[in-house]
C-alpha cells in the first residue's frame, strides 16, 4: 500500500517532533549559572556612606589612591537560565557560563546561601586583619579593626582587606602609600599566615576593576592563565602567593625599583 505523503511532505511530518524537541530544550531549564563582572569597592574608602576600614588603638594614616576590591554577578539559584542564555553566554567576553553547584552549594535555598555568605565574609574579614597584624608585627590585643562592607558576601577579598589594613597602619614603609596614588584592584582569599588563595571568575573580574578604574590588577598567581584570557587594555596583571609579595611589589611599583612580577 503507497503513503498518500510524497517524499518532501514525509520528511516534513518527521522533522515536527525534532523541531518540536528543539524548542524544548531551547526553552527549558539547565543547571547553569551565567556570571557577569560585578561592582568594585575601594576597601580605603567609604561603601554607603560608612568607612570600609575603622582601627582604633593605633594611628591610621590619610591614604591616596583606591585598592579595589571586585566582585562578580550570577543568576540565583531560583532564576532559570536555558539553551539561548548557555550559548549567548558561551560566545560573548564578559560573561560566563558556570556549572550551578560551583557557584551555589546544591540544595540550598536562597536565604541560606545569603547567610552562608555573610558567614564567609566575616570570616575573611576577621582572618584578613589577623594577617595584616601578623604582617606589621602588630598586636591584635591592642589594635581593633572593623571592616564594613554592604551586600558581598563570600571570602575572595580576604586579600584587599588585608592590604587595606597595611596601608591605613604602615603605608610602604617608609611614609608613602601603598598604592603609590593609583587605583589598584584585586582578588584573592588569604589564612591568617598571609597565603593568597585562588577565587573563580578572575577574568570577569578583571573587566570589572577596568571599567572601574584600575590601571594594575593583583591575582592568585595559580589564576594567571586565567587573568589573561580576557584581559582589558590598560590593566596591568600582577600574580601574587602571599601577603607579602604582593606589598613587596606593590612598593616596588609605587618606588619604580626592585622587581615586579608579571604573568
Amino acid at each position: 500500500m503507497l503513503s498518500r505523503f510524497t517524499r518532501p511532505q514525509a520528511v516534513a511530518v518527521c522533522a515536527l517532533p525534532v523541531v518540536a524537541l528543539l524548542a524544548a530544550a531551547a526553552f527549558a531549564p539547565l543547571p547553569f549559572s551565567v556570571a557577569q563582572p560585578g561592582m568594585t569597592a575601594n576597601v580605603l574608602g567609604e561603601n554607603q556612606g560608612d568607612p570600609v576600614i575603622t582601627i582604633s588603638g593605633a594611628d591610621s594614616r590619610e591614604t591616596r589612591g583606591q585598592l579595589r576590591m571586585t566582585t562578580i554577578e550570577a543568576t540565583g539559584p531560583d532564576q532559570d537560565v536555558n539553551l539561548g542564555d548557555v550559548l549567548d553566554g558561551w560566545f560573548a567576553t564578559d560573561r560566563a557560563v558556570m556549572p550551578r553547584d560551583s557557584v551555589y552549594p546544591s540544595g540550598d535555598s536562597v536565604q541560606e546561601i545569603e547567610e552562608y555568605n555573610a558567614e564567609e565574609m566575616k570570616k575573611s574579614q576577621d582572618i584578613a586583619t589577623e594577617a595584616a597584624l601578623n604582617h606589621l608585627g602588630e598586636d591584635s590585643d591592642g589594635i581593633k579593626v572593623t571592616l564594613k562592607l554592604a551586600d558581598v558576601g563570600g571570602p575572595s577579598a580576604g586579600l584587599l582587606f588585608s592590604l587595606g589594613i597595611v596601608d591605613k597602619l604602615d603605608g610602604d614603609g617608609s611614609g608613602g602609600d601603598l598604592t603609590g596614588g593609583r587605583t589598584i584592584a584585586g582578588t584573592g582569599t588569604i589564612d591568617a599566615n598571609g597565603k593568597v588563595g585562588a577565587v573563580g571568575g578572575v577574568a570577569l573580574k578583571t573587566q570589572a576593576a577596568r571599567r572601574d578604574g584600575a590601571t594594575v590588577f593583583l591575582v592568585p598567581k595559580a589564576e594567571c592563565s586565567d587573568a589573561k584570557s580576557e584581559l582589558p587594555k590598560g590593566l596591568r596583571l600582577i600574580p601574587v602567593s602571599t601577603l607579602k609579595s604582593a606589598v613587596n611589589a606593590l612598593v616596588a611599583l609605587e618606588k619604580g625599583s626592585g622587581s615586579v612580577p608579571s604573568c
